[in-house]
């Protein structure tokens, strides 16, 4: 083979020889010393090692920005759960369950900060079959209801739930929780949750904190249902 025929050395092999070699640096510590780089913070040269503690400083900075964000998430989970503690409380001490749909609506506005709440049961005991909380429900909603499997989070379309609200035409996002006293069962009612924010309740949200809210509702609002047979 000819001089000419050689190939040259790339950059790759040079790579792979010092990642296959590591005494390399060992047996040429005045190489390691004289390596000299480009810092991201300027036009000039610097040390290997000088580069490698910058490195090293902004993985630190990285982390610590990480840690924050998980430290300020914990504290807004927190708060939310005590919310949702205290608003379950309030659904507990009421003695009159007549009054719960309200209860609910109000005490939801209050303690999640929702511009707009509605709701409304049905398949309910003969007593409460005239209450405003009954009315305006079509079989098409019920339908709808009992087909949800997680609440529905979204953009109002129109909707017929919305119209449910104090002022349907200000809903631009809805979550609607269906409301059922057992996971195999068909929904009795549905809790409507509206916001003038496009984007408060997304449809890529994630929906396990409004699933434990309609857990929680609907075991207080079954008290509203028939006796079983």
């Amino acid at each position: 083979m000819t001089e000419s025929s050689i190939p040259p050395i790339t950059e790759d092999d040079i790579a792979d020889y010092l990642a296959n070699t590591p005494d390399f640096f060992e047996r040429h510590a005045s190489v390691l010393a004289a390596v000299q780089l480009t810092s991201p913070h300027g036009n000039r040269a610097v040390s290997l090692q000088e580069r490698q503690a910058e490195m090293l400083r902004e993985k630190i900075k990285g982390l610590e920005l990480r840690v924050m964000e998980m430290m300020r998430h914990g504290q807004e989970n927190s708060g939310i759960a005590e919310r949702l503690q205290d608003w379950t409380r309030v659904l507990l001490l009421a003695r009159d369950p007549g009054a719960l749909p309200a209860l609910v609506t109000r005490e939801v506005a209050e303690h999640f900060t929702v511009p707009q709440v509605a709701v409304r049961l049905w398949d309910l005991a003969p007593a409460y079959a005239d209450e405003p909380f009954t009315q305006g429900v079509s079989d098409d909603v019920k339908a709808f209801a009992s087909s949800l499997t997680r609440p529905y989070c979204g953009a109002n379309p129109g909707l017929e739930a919305a119209q449910w609200l104090g002022e349907p035409e200000a809903a631009k996002s809805l979550a609607l929780i269906p409301l059922r006293a057992d996971a195999e069962m068909a929904a009795f009612g549905l809790l409507v949750l509206a916001s003038d924010d496009a984007t408060r309740f997304a449809a890529d949200m994630g929906t396990s904190f409004l699933e434990r809210m309609g857990i929680y509702c609907s075991a207080a609002l079954s008290r509203l249902r028939p006796d079983p047979a």
